[in-house]
């Protein structure tokens, strides 16, 4: 499985929010903040702003730098004001030379540093197999694909080291398939539209022969047992690093927490969530939502009738991959506990 690295790409182009949110600057921020290392852009962020999804809007370039975009232990982070606005601003450090603990030497030399050892935005190698695991499919994505015909030596059952043979249309550039079974099936809780099936990743093939619509696959991977009429899909393995903005949405968003990966209905710090708002909703990877816990009807005793308490912001979550009608997003924050069917919104 291919790692995900998170390189923090500071987009110095982005708007200000649709919704005219404004920066809100901590009390107790430090003047300034030298980066070590096992930071993250979140982290830092959040030394600074109450908001640190709003970072992108006061991120200063340093022109004298030849990559602002990547942050490296040693730099150190100055909150300044220009014109009576805050911005954040990048000095790069000098890296250092550990002698004994609690020692340090600064070297003259100039600072060469590989991409990968920037900071990353947000430690999200608790989902790098969610990321090539459950997606979100159309009923004619999983009917018409090709599915799983019969285990070596006609098993039923196929593990990883096996053999099996699929029957269907397999594209001969795609190597590797995934094995995925039908899950859940969503409809928009308002206005009753299906959304889509969640389908199950069981495991992983790569194509060894075709023959016609039959193919023999080597089994490379498995998450429980593959079982006949198992869907077959291209496989959605990241071969690439991938790098994500967490900032607000573009357009205004309203959905709620369909599910939780694992099965649980309850939600917590960093588990993963499937909410029903998507591509077509102008959601993209790295929006931040707030979630919200529906407030409780209570009743008036002076009018003797029901009242509904204000909605209470209970945590964020981060979309990491959107499909056409659904998203997946994985919780930063849970200040309350948190549930299937609470509100997300922008924040």
């Amino acid at each position: 499985m291919k790692k995900l690295f998170l390189g923090l790409a500071a987009s110095l182009v982005l708007c200000a929010s649709a919704f005219g949110e404004d920066v809100q600057i901590r009390s107790d921020r430090p003047d300034s903040y030298r980066v070590i290392e096992g930071d993250t852009l979140w982290d830092i962020s959040g030394k600074f702003l109450e908001n640190p999804w709003m970072w992108p809007e006061i991120w200063q370039v340093n022109p004298q730098i030849d990559n602002p975009h990547l942050i490296y232990p040693g730099d150190i982070i100055s909150l300044v004001y220009m014109d009576g606005k805050p911005r954040l601003n990048i000095e790069r450090g000098q890296p250092t030379t550990r002698l004994s603990p609690g020692t340090e030497k600064l070297s003259p030399k100039i600072r060469y540093q590989p991409v990968a050892a920037a900071i990353p935005a947000i430690p999200l190698d608790a989902i790098n197999s969610f990321l090539t695991g459950s997606r979100i499919v159309m009923p004619n994505e999983y009917n018409d694909a090709p599915y799983v015909l019969a285990g070596e030596d006609g098993r039923l059952i196929t593990g990883a080291g096996d053999h099996l043979y699929a029957r269907g249309e397999i594209d001969p550039n795609v190597p590797v398939y995934g094995i995925y079974r039908k899950g859940k099936s969503f409809k928009d809780p308002e206005t009753g539209e299906f959304l889509g099936y969640q389908a199950l990743d069981i495991g992983a093939v790569r194509v060894a022969a075709i023959d016609g619509d039959i193919a023999t696959m080597d089994v490379t991977r498995t998450t429980q047992e593959i079982l006949i009429e198992d869907r077959l899909l291209p496989s959605a393995d990241r071969s690439v690093a991938s790098t994500f903005y967490p900032k607000a949405p573009e357009q205004e968003i309203n959905g709620v927490i369909m599910t939780v990966e694992g099965g649980v209905t309850q939600v917590g710090r960093m588990n993963v969530v499937a909410i029903n708002r998507g591509m077509r909703d102008s959601l993209q990877a790295g929006d931040i939502l707030a979630i919200m816990k529906s407030g409780k009807v209570v009743r008036d005793r002076v009018t003797n009738k029901p009242v509904k308490l204000p909605d209470e912001r209970a945590g964020l979550l981060m979309v990491f991959r959107t499909f056409e009608k659904m998203s997946f997003g994985i919780v930063l924050d849970a200040e309350k506990p948190l549930a299937i069917n609470d509100k997300v919104v922008n924040p």
